[in-house]
This record gives C-alpha cells, sequence and structure tokens, in this order.
C-alpha cells in the first residue's frame, strides 16, 4: 500500500506518512463466504483437538490393560471404586451382581458344618408336557 501511495504522489513531490482507513465495506457474498471459512477452520481445530484427546485416552486404556494383566485382582478393585463413586453421587440403590460360584461355596460351606441351608426344600419340577401339531391345533 505505501508502494502505491508513493508511485502516485512522488512525481509532486509529497511525502505521505500515514493514511488510516476508515470505513471499508465488503459485499455480503465476501462477507458470508469469509465467515464459511473461519466456521470451517474452528470445525478444523475442534476436530484436531477431540483427535488428540481420544488418542492419549486410548493410550492410557492401554496402559490400564497392561497393569490389569499382570494383576487380574485390579479389574475386581476398579469395578467396587466404580460402584463405590456410582453410590456417592446420588442417593441411588445399586444391584449388586454376585456370582453364582460364590453363592454356591457359600451355600457349600453351610452344608459342610453339618447345617442346611435354610428355606423350603425344593424338588424337581416335572418337565412340561410336549404339544404335537395334532394337539396344538385341537384336531384328534
Amino acid at each position: 500500500m505505501q508502494q502505491i501511495i508513493d508511485d502516485q504522489t512522488e512525481p509532486w513531490g509529497i511525502k505521505v506518512s500515514i493514511v488510516e482507513v476508515k470505513d471499508v465495506e465488503i459485499p455480503q457474498q465476501m462477507q458470508r463466504a469469509m465467515a464459511r471459512q473461519a466456521e470451517a477452520e474452528r470445525e478444523k481445530r475442534a476436530k484436531i483437538i477431540h483427535a488428540e484427546g481420544e488418542f492419549q485416552a486410548s493410550q492410557q486404556l492401554a496402559q490400564a490393560a497392561e497393569v490389569i494383566n499382570l494383576n487380574p485382582v485390579t479389574i475386581q478393585l476398579r469395578y467396587l471404586q466404580t460402584l463405590t463413586e456410582i453410590g456417592a453421587e446420588k442417593n441411588t440403590t445399586v444391584v449388586f451382581p454376585l456370582p453364582i460360584d460364590l453363592i454356591g461355596q457359600m451355600m457349600g460351606t453351610g452344608a459342610s458344618n453339618g447345617r442346611t441351608p435354610a428355606g423350603p426344600s425344593r424338588t424337581p419340577a416335572a418337565p412340561a408336557p410336549s404339544l404335537s401339531p395334532e394337539r396344538a391345533t385341537g384336531d384328534d
């Protein structure tokens, strides 16, 4: 811009040292194009930041998997910690699943001391009668 002004004023012996631009009008179509370009740039940066976060999270998960692989009890401790966090957030009821093997061991321990497990005795139920296609239709 300085060069253009100097080229025009040099023949007259005038040196312009300061130029102030007060109002520049940009056509609406150009403004929209610039806005779209700025929006695309912001979306690009947001996607890059998101991808970097996902990459870091995957690296941390891989490290956690290595720790769990070295000592399998850590997964159970993490499970219990998660249950504690859930319970601390709100006044909630947490359904705590117990493995059938654990219940079986507890029941087996009770029977080995000479005591029988509390509760009604169960007898095996009779198998349900199967319906043949003739009986199902009602045609005999």
